[in-house]
């Protein structure tokens, strides 16, 4: 029977939504984020409406959104939707609203009114229930506010899967941490869909906020890097796929989220999730690429750099391929990529994504001809963002591409020609980059000159000089094929021009160059047409020894912006004119500078060609006669100026043969050997590899050749052969005192006159770069020169000069390089010059700013002298001077001492020049390293002193001159401290001068950097502001104190170690007391104490006092704080924490000292008292009133941990440290005891004293304590030995368990407590005592329990327990509480004693009208621990007269404390007290209970039913007749209530409330009973309801009745089906009770009702036919038949016909329906309309719950339905329609033609 009872009941627990159980419905409308529950649980939804729906129109004023929920989730019709009555449909529309509404909101659940619209949401529709994933994830990113514990309270049982992890905090009703959360998600891939599916839809529907996607980012990137590392296996197949299962989870919604553009923060988020994903596990490329197109495709310009960040590491982790077009075309359409790039870089790698998006532009020209990527492409290869490797990579990509390009791609040639120009542009590039290009091509052997042949005409108008752009455009028409007719015509057309007179390196242009360079370009493709060039007769090559044009041409030609393979060409072709016969006799040394310019060249090539040229040259020097030979060009080769320098033979033999010639090799590898070769040959300064040729060349010819070179670089007019030649002369100081300066500053200066844009044009034209052209020029200066730095002055003081601004740029910094090389007069002169440069002003303020700028930054960046920074300073002051003096008129009415005040502003005289130099000056002096300059001191305070008097000048606190002036006074103190030879003068006023800044200047920065100076000095020449120290202490106390910066905490530290120390020195010295002379010091500090920011207080004060001296000061400082501010609590604290700083010794020194200066007071002459005490105001003090602010304070200095702790460790040594704390503590207890006796007339101050002694007496160990209590107990003083146990009872509570030494010394202790309890009359010290038993008991009491007994026994005895003082037999009974926790069954001896006087004292304590709550308590507090840790001792007797008390109490209204603690006895009682003692003693306390009221039945009940779940079945089965004695009598508490007294009665809510706690309760009797043991008990139950009563309770019966069918309904409709059988003891009863039931009588209606709803839940669960049988069903047909003509008098619809129908439905037997049915036909022709009616409504509903199995007897039921289509009642008649209606539905045909 159990087992099936059991199954039963687990089918009944269904997880459905709806209950009909009144309590359940309760608890569910008590679930509230805002109320309690019981607050809730009373209110209607007509209140909660109103509350809720103020905050959703906040919600709506803050955000227009809400407002279209205001028609659907929150109109008045909101308050009647029951969700457990709509559709499924309906229910599913109602969820889309309230997930909307719950995504909106969740931006503001930080807000009142939002919690308040939430709490609709959960009061009405249940949201905790229907919608609880929604609801957690909409309050999970707030999950560490007290509203998110609120609603993990108010969860169902059943959490969705995803949320199951927040059971342990749901229980335990704490926030869940982050990370738990993370874990969640990284372990449970549904709750991180869930969150993820939440936040994507917030963001589509536009209603996130930052705190989600913030939380959404956080917890999906720490879930994935935890997922990542979870899943890494050694095995590489494993770590695959597991790498792809993740991809699968996690891909989908960062696909989603980086195209959402609309929501930036989710795609940053989105950023950093990917990223961590792709770093941690190994992707294929193909997932980065879709990663790669997905981040492209959704940035925006909010997104774009964080999205190229990521972009940059997705490609670090992709192998080195060419992007996909998608990404290309992203990043070249994105704007401002490349100086993107660049600021990326700085932080993170780029050059992975760079490589690949060169590639992808390489691949995109080669195919479709896309050379709009060509400019990118080029910025991409010199913004530095690639290495060695991958540029190399991508040159030869484009080498490829060059190849590749066919007519195909290229109809017209203009892809190759760009393509060309961009190779060769790199190819010829400077620095690192041109080097690796150059590598490049020399590695895959490629050929420049063939790469340019085969592009054609695509490199010609880069390389043409200016063709006209007719020709151009036809020039590109033309067909390859036509090139040779082209090349012919040029040449006839160049044939008949006849040859310039003047060369092509003359100053004056020659405009036939132009276009003969173009031909050349076009010949030097083959060489039979560099032949005919050659031939040309406009070159006149036979002329070429005696006239420049020849030579110059091809010179310009290797020296210009050409290809190479025209270089190398014009070369070849001079080196072949010069081998001819008629060039042996001629001197062409004006060649060799422009070959030394060609082998500096950067195409190998060229320098091969021009190697070759120089050893032809050399051939003809060598062969050349040593008589005069005439020089070629010496006169017109740059025509009108020639350059006057010219070398003899043996000068030009010297540089071709022994400089050039030997190092031809290496300079045809490397082009910048050729300069080192120079500078070795030329220089005699410089370290070369051969030394032996500097000695071979003699200084006269190294002075020739360099005046030769120089004068070659002067007037040529091509700046690539001015710059490679001033590369090697530059590094050549000087040769025989002749320094380049001397013989190239006509360079400077002629490229200094040029306007911007002719320098601009000439650069340009020569494809130069013109900072580096800038820089060779400027670099011709050498230090020292005074000429050359003249010049550079001159020319930043030249407009044109000014206006280029590089140029400006490499004179400064050429300034600054040299600086360190020049003489000290020429930096001091070249100081002054910058300086007045910085300090220029001028109409055109952008030109000149950048002059005065760089120059200012020139003064900053190089190292200024002393002498240099006092000329700046005196310049300043003479500025200062002229600034301040007032008018001639003024002076003589000015008064000196009233100068600041009275000085005005001169007539006209702008101060903003004086202001900017007196600044720049001094940041100067501040940047140099004040410390090294300590001579500028005396400067610095007249500075100082100027700006004071400035300040009131212009009306402004010049705080910033003022800082730097101190700062760098500040740097120069160490200096003055570690050499003593440099000394500051004492009575130069330097003291005032601060003190004056300090009291003027209203700059906390000012005040903290002087206080830092005053402090410097007070170390390092004290003499100088000693006399100055108390204005700035006082001053110090209204202003800096009060700063709460860290730095003022500094600056205020600094002054008091510095300045305090040498200031107490000083009172020592003249012998007067140092307390009372630092009082008014003292005074300043303390005053401030309010005003100083709270965490820099304490220590502030423990510096001041350490640097005054703790021993002298330490007590005045304490007690003149507790004499400003008195005894408060934050005072008590600060001051005790000050004291605690210190050690032990200065401790109790200061303390001893502190009670002398209390006693001082009561002196008849005071004397430091006076100094220190009373000053707060002017009226005088009463000295009680003082001395009691002292004494307050005094107890809680004694009482300061650090104080105790040490004392306590010196007290167990045994050492002269040790010895020494004693005497002070002796000291102290004497002093302290001496006091007291002074002060026993004054009782507050007393009683302060008592207050300290027994702190003091608390210092001691516990065992050196109780030494001490054992006789201060024998004194007569009863207040002083009750203080000594209070003591002893903290002590006790702060002591550990753990001690042995406490342990022992206090367990020895007990018996003279208990002695003390025993003997001493005094109440309050027995209560002491027992108190002092409780604590030691409880805490040591197991170690030894004889002792702990015997104090049991006397605290339970007439000593203690049986006084009569109400607070001792509290204290008594809580002491024995905790005895029976440490005894245990040892208190058993004492209990025959104590537990009458605690029954007695609980019935005493209840009986009056008012309780004794604290007695009540106390009681049961006793009871309760035996009830836990004895119950067998309570039993019988005692158990009966502790239920009878706990009635009592119950009935008495005491407070929830006392009721918590009384259901907490009854609690035990219930689960550990015997069962058949128990049940046996609320048996017979019931009618007891019955008399006390409804409280102490509810509590009888629950006793009961505790009991009933706590013992096992075979408990309950021995007890069966005990409980079905005592159901019987709750079952016949209706009738007893009714008999009772108005005042004890019960109401009906009551007696209902209570009936269903003794249904309740016979069900878990049931559960634990077997068929066998409860159906005799359910028989005497049924049998004993219908037992006559005597004739005076007439009405008696129907009460037992009504109470017994309440339980009927509740058996059957809780166990259902199993227990159908049941019913057969109840058919006669039930029928006899319908059929004899008086309607008119209340009693009997109610008793009828129940009858009808016990048999409706009868034959609901008949699942076993019982009610089929023909006995069964004849037993109660006819009954209920009868029933409907009763209709007149009570409403059948509501438990008549629900029992008729269920009957029925159980009864599946036509001849059962036929009877049934014919028996209700025939009330169909009752008299009565009401009889007609109902059976008419019991049609249609056996109509509707049958269908066509009850209209099988349709033929019978038609003649009766025609008849009541007629009926005389209005209300039958349209009840018989509604009943065709049903049967027409039923059937699905019309019964018109059966009715006719």
């Amino acid at each position: 029977m159990a087992s099936s009872l059991a199954a039963q009941l687990a089918q009944i627990a269904a997880n459905s939504k709806s209950s009909l159980d009144a309590k359940t419905v309760k608890a569910t409308h008590s679930k509230s984020l805002i109320f309690e529950p019981r607050v809730a649980a009373g209110q209607t939804f007509a209140e909660i409406f109103q509350i809720c729906h103020e905050g959703f129109e906040e919600l709506c004023r803050l955000d227009p959104r809400f407002a279209v929920f205001g028609t659907t989730l929150f109109n008045d019709q909101s308050q009647e939707i029951d969700r457990t009555q709509l559709s499924s449909e309906e229910n599913a529309a109602l969820n889309k609203r309230i997930e909307s509404f719950l995504h909106l909101v969740g931006s503001r659940l930080r807000l009142m009114p939002a919690i308040k619209a939430v709490e609709w949401l959960i009061r009405r529709f249940r949201v905790q229930e229907f919608n609880t994933t929604v609801l957690l994830t909409t309050f999970l990113p707030y999950h560490t506010i007290p509203a998110f514990v609120t609603l993990l309270s108010i969860l169902p049982t059943n959490v969705p899967l995803e949320y199951r992890f927040l059971d342990p905090y749901i229980r335990s009703l704490t926030a869940p941490p982050r990370a738990a959360i993370v874990q969640q998600a990284a372990s449970r891939p549904d709750f991180l869909s869930e969150l993820s599916q939440y936040t994507l839809k917030s963001c589509r529907l536009r209603q996130e906020y930052p705190g989600l996607v913030s939380f959404w980012g956080g917890v999906m990137a720490e879930a994935v890097n935890a997922m990542v590392d979870k899943m890494r296996s050694g095995r590489r197949s494993i770590q695959a796929q597991n790498d792809q299962t993740l991809l699968q989870q996690v891909a989908p919604v960062l696909g989603e989220a980086l195209v959402m553009k609309d929501v930036p923060g989710l795609q940053i988020a989105s950023y950093m999730i990917m990223t961590i994903l792709v770093s941690k596990a190994t992707l294929e490329d193909n997932a980065l690429t879709a990663f790669m197109e997905q981040l492209v495709h959704g940035w925006t310009s909010e997104t774009f750099r964080p999205g190229l960040v990521s972009l940059c590491v997705l490609a670090q982790y992709r192998s080195a391929k060419q992007l996909s077009g998608r990404v290309t075309k992203a990043l070249i359409k994105a704007p401002e990529l490349i100086p993107t790039l660049e600021e990326i870089g700085k932080s993170y790698r780029v050059d992975r994504l760079v490589n690949s998006l060169a590639i992808s532009l390489v691949d995109r020209l080669s195919k479709k001809g896309d050379v709009r990527s060509l400019p990118f492409l080029n910025t991409l290869l010199v913004g530095n963002f690639l290495s060695e490797k991958q540029i190399r990579l991508v040159y030869k990509t484009l080498l490829v591409a060059a190849h590749k390009i066919t007519d195909d791609v290229d109809a017209d040639g203009h892809v190759r020609k760009e393509l060309g120009s961009a190779l060769v542009s790199l190819s010829q590039a400077d620095g690192e980059l041109g080097d690796i290009i150059r590598s490049t091509i020399e590695e895959v052997d490629f050929d420049i000159e063939q790469l340019e042949l085969k592009l054609e005409t695509a490199i010609r108008p880069k390389l043409a000089i200016e063709a006209p752009e007719e020709e151009a455009t036809t020039a590109m028409e033309v067909e390859p094929p036509n090139r040779e007719k082209e090349l012919e015509a040029m040449f006839e057309k160049v044939s008949g021009l006849p040859t310039p007179k003047t060369s092509c390196l003359s100053q004056e242009p020659v405009s036939l160059f132009d276009e003969l360079s173009t031909l050349f370009l076009a010949a030097a493709a083959e060489e039979t047409g560099l032949q005919k060039f050659d031939d040309a007769p406009v070159l006149s090559r036979s002329q070429a020894p005696t006239k420049s044009f020849y030579f110059s041409f091809y010179i310009h030609i290797w020296c210009g912006p050409f290809p190479t393979l025209a270089k190398a060409a014009a070369l070849d072709r001079v080196k072949a004119r010069l081998k001819e016969v008629d060039c042996v006799d001629k001197d062409f040394q004006s060649v060799v500078p422009y070959c030394i310019a060609a082998l500096s060249d950067p195409a190998k090539r060229v320098r091969r060609a021009a190697a070759e040229l120089l050893v032809v040259l050399d051939q003809n020097f060598t062969a050349a006669p040593k008589t005069a030979r005439q020089i070629w060009g010496s006169k017109d080769l740059y025509g009108k100026a020639s350059a006057d320098s010219t070398l003899d033979l043996e000068g030009i033999k010297t540089l071709v043969h022994s400089v050039l010639l030997p190092s031809l090799e290496e300079s045809v590898l490397h082009g910048d050997h050729v300069s080192s070769v120079l500078v070795n040959a030329l220089d005699s300064h410089h370290d070369g590899k051969d030394k032996e040729k500097k000695h071979r060349i003699s200084k006269s010819t190294r002075l020739s050749i360099m005046k030769f070179l120089c004068g070659h670089v002067e007037y040529t007019p091509l700046l690539a052969v001015k710059l490679r030649l001033l590369k090697p002369l530059n590094q050549i100081k000087s040769i025989s005192g002749t320094s380049r300066t001397d013989l190239l500053l006509p360079v400077l200066h002629w490229w200094a006159q040029l306007s911007s844009e002719e320098a601009n044009r000439l650069a340009v034209q020569e494809s130069v770069d013109q900072s580096s052209v800038d820089s060779a020029c400027v670099d011709v200066v050498v230090p020292n020169n005074g000429p050359g730095l003249e010049l550079l002055f001159d020319l930043l003081k030249e407009p044109q000069v000014v206006s280029r601004h590089k140029l400006v740029e490499s004179i400064f910094g050429r300034i600054r390089k040299i600086w360190t090389s020049m003489k000290a007069e020429t930096q001091f002169s070249a100081a002054r010059t910058l300086l007045d440069l910085s300090q220029m002003e001028s109409d055109d303020s952008s030109e000149q700013s950048t002059v005065s700028t760089d120059a200012a930054e020139v003064i900053r960046t190089v190292e200024l002298s002393t002498d240099i920074l006092l000329d700046f300073l005196d310049s300043m002051q003479e500025n200062v001077k002229v600034a301040t003096e007032a008018p001639a008129s003024k002076k003589r009415r000015v008064s000196t001492t009233e100068r600041p005040r009275s000085i005005g502003v001169p007539a006209g005289q702008d101060l903003k020049p004086t202001l900017r130099k007196i600044t720049f000056v001094l940041e100067i002096v501040q940047e140099s390293n004040p410390e090294k300059h300590a001579e500028l001191l005396p400067s610095l305070f007249t500075a100082l002193s100027d700006l004071q008097h400035l300040r009131a000048l212009v009306g402004s606190e010049l705080g910033y001159l003022q800082n730097l002036v101190l700062s760098s006074l500040l740097a120069m103190m160490p200096a003055y401290r570690n050499n003593k030879a440099l000394t500051i003068d004492p009575l130069a006023g330097y003291g005032d001068i601060l003190s004056g800044c300090i009291q003027k200047s209203t700059s906390p920065a000012v005040i903290n950097a002087a206080l830092l100076l005053v402090a410097s000095l007070a170390r390092t020449a004290p003499d100088v502001v000693l006399h100055s120290v108390m204005p700035i202490f006082s001053f110090m106390a209204s202003s800096v104190l009060k700063q709460a910066d860290d730095y003022s905490a500094h600056v205020i530290n600094q002054t008091v170690q510095e300045v305090i120390p040498p200031l107490i020195e000083n009172f020592r010295k003249t012998r007067r007391n140092l307390v009372a002379s630092t009082a008014e010091l003292l005074a300043s500090f303390v005053t401030a104490y309010e005003h100083i920011p709270s965490h820099r207080k304490q220590d502030l004060f423990i510096s001041l006092v350490e640097n005054l001296g703790p021993d002298d000061f330490l007590f005045a400082v304490l007690a003149m704080f507790v004499d400003k501010y008195g005894a408060t609590d934050s005072m008590i604290d600060f001051t005790t924490r000050i004291l605690s700083s210190f050690s032990v010794e200065v401790q109790l020194q200061a303390l001893i000292k502190f009670l002398d200066l209390t006693g001082d007071l009561f002196k008849p002459r005071p004397a430091l008292s006076a100094s220190l005490l009373g000053k707060n105001d002017n009226s005088e003090q009463d000295p009680v009133e003082i001395a009691n602010k002292q004494l307050s304070l005094l107890p809680h200095l004694l009482n300061n941990r650090r104080l105790k702790k040490e004392v306590t460790q010196l007290a167990e040594r045994d050492d002269m440290e040790s010895a020494k704390i004693r005497d002070l503590y002796a000291t102290l207890l004497e002093n302290l005891l001496a006091l007291a006796s002074t002060l026993k007339t004054k009782g507050s101050l007393h009683s302060r004293c008592g207050d300290a002694l027994g702190n003091l007496l608390n210092l001691l160990s516990v065992a050196e304590f109780i030494k001490s209590v054992e006789t201060l107990l024998d004194r007569p003083n009863i207040e002083l030995r009750q203080k000594v146990l209070r003591a002893l009872e903290m002590r006790v509570d702060r002591e550990s368990n753990t001690d042995p030494k406490s342990r022992a010394a206090l367990l020895a202790f007990l018996p003279q407590l208990t002695a003390v309890i025993r003997d001493s009359d005094d109440m309050n010290y027995k209560h002491t005592a027992v108190t002092c038993v409780d604590k030691i008991s409880e805490k040591y009491g197991k170690k030894d329990l004889e002792a702990v007994a015997a104090a049991a026994a006397t605290i339970a005895g007439d000593h203690c327990l049986g006084q009569p003082s109400e607070t001792l037999r509290v204290m008594a009974l809580l002491c024995l509480a905790s005895l029976v926790d440490v005894l245990q069954d040892g208190i058993v001896p004492v209990l025959p004693v104590a537990i009458p006087k605690a029954m007695e004292y609980l019935e005493e304590s209840i009986a009056n009208q008012k309780p004794n709550t604290r007695l009540h308590n106390a009681a049961y507090a006793f009871m309760t621990a035996l009830a836990q840790h004895i119950p067998y001792m309570i039993s019988g007797a005692y158990l009966e007269r502790l239920l009878l008390c706990s009635y009592m109490s119950a009935g008495s209204g005491l407070d929830e404390e006392s009721n918590s603690n009384r259901f907490e006895c009854l609690q035990f009682l219930a689960k550990l007290v015997d069962a058949n003692s128990l049940l046996q003693a609320l048996e017979r306390t019931w009618p007891k209970a019955t008399s006390s009221g409804f409280a102490a039945l509810r509590e009888h009940l629950r006793v009961l039913g505790m009991s009933l779940d706590k013992h096992p079945k075979s408990t309950i089965a021995k007890n069966i007749s005990t409980l079905s004695t005592m159901f019987t009598s709750a079952l016949d508490l209706r009738r007893v209530v009714a008999s009772q007294d108005d005042e004890t009665r019960l109401n009906t809510e009551q007696l209902g409330e209570i009936e269903t706690m003794i249904n309740e309760c016979a069900l878990k009797m049931i559960y634990k009973l077997n068929d066998a043991a409860f159906r005799p008990v359910f028989s005497q139950l049924v049998e004993w309801s219908t037992s006559k009563l005597p004739k005076q309770e007439a009405s008696g019966k129907t009460l037992r009745q009504i109470s017994v069918y309440g339980f009927l309904h509740t058996f059957f409709s809780s166990l259902k089906s199993i227990v159908t059988s049941y019913a057969s003891y109840i058919c006669e009863s039930s029928a006899k009770t319908l059929s004899s039931s008086d309607l008119k009588d209340g009693l009997q209606k109610e008793l009828w009702k129940r009858v009808l709803r016990t048999l409706v839940q009868c034959f609901e669960h008949d699942q076993d036919g019982f009610w089929q049988a023909p006995a069964h069903f004849s037993a109660v047909a006819p009954v209920l038949v009868e029933q409907f003509a009763r209709a007149g008098s009570v409403d059948v619809t509501e438990e008549l016909i629900p029992a008729v129908v269920e009957l029925a439905a159980a009864v599946d037997s036509k001849e059962h329906h036929k009877e049934l049915n014919g028996s209700l036909l025939k009330l169909l022709r009752s008299e009565q309309a009401a009889v007609r009616l109902g059976v008419v409504k019991c049609e249609q509903a056996l109509t509707d719950r049958l269908g066509q199995e009850w209209l099988a007897s349709l033929p019978e039921m038609l003649p009766y339905i025609s008849e009541l289509q007629d009926d005389d009642d209005e209300v039958v008649e349209r009840e018989n329609r509604r009943w065709i209606v049903g049967i027409e539905q039923a059937l699905g045909e019309s019964l018109d033609s059966m009715l006719q």
